[in-house]
């Protein structure tokens, strides 16, 4: 699998440290560890396309939602369109929509889109070959890392975009009050 994304480890993994967050809590969990969210927000993207069905989105109606640059955005759309999962159009009715249908694209189709492969990484620096744990622990847990790995991706499979769609349902007002249609706020 090719890795578009910079911070690459001598293996061609990500090691998550070009990514920067502040020690925070996400529910209950608490995390100090770099990670990314690239994955969450492509989900977003796409799940906002779903949302919208055919009507093409601009790059600032999807950043809104997200809350984030338009041109975070922009650059998302385009691995997103590499890996065939968007169609963009210029002009004033221009904007990105889904390629396929939204249960045609599979949360693994997203991750492999946009995250590099693995998701965790070993040690930044080797460790110490004249300790009886460092001189083996890559290859235990290398093979650890393949297992986490497989089960994320087999997950990842069986899960698409109008599963989020419908799993997203019940959290909006009743259908004769939603609107089908995202707008930019104006100021």
């Amino acid at each position: 699998m090719r890795c578009r994304h910079t911070g690459l480890d001598k293996n061609r993994y990500c090691n998550y440290y070009c990514y920067k967050s502040d020690r925070g809590i996400i529910g209950e969990i608490a995390f100090s560890m770099p990670s990314s969210s690239r994955f969450a927000v492509a989900v977003h993207i796409l799940t906002l396309m779903a949302w919208s069905e055919d009507e093409p989105l601009k790059s600032e109606q999807v950043a809104e939602s997200v809350n984030t640059n338009p041109v975070v955005i922009r650059r998302m759309l385009c691995e997103l369109a590499e890996a065939g999962l968007v169609v963009s159009q210029t002009g004033s009715a221009g904007g990105s929509r889904l390629a396929h249908k939204a249960e045609d694209i599979s949360l693994l189709d997203v991750y492999t889109a946009v995250e590099c492969r693995g998701v965790f990484s070993l040690h930044r620096q080797p460790p110490s070959r004249h300790c009886p744990v460092g001189v083996n622990i890559e290859t235990v847990l290398g093979q650890v890392l393949k297992e986490v790995d497989a089960a994320v991706e087999r997950v990842l499979a069986k899960m698409t975009i109008r599963d989020i769609v419908l799993r997203l349902r019940p959290c909006t007002s009743p259908p004769g009050n939603r609107k089908r249609t995202v707008h930019v706020k104006t100021f």
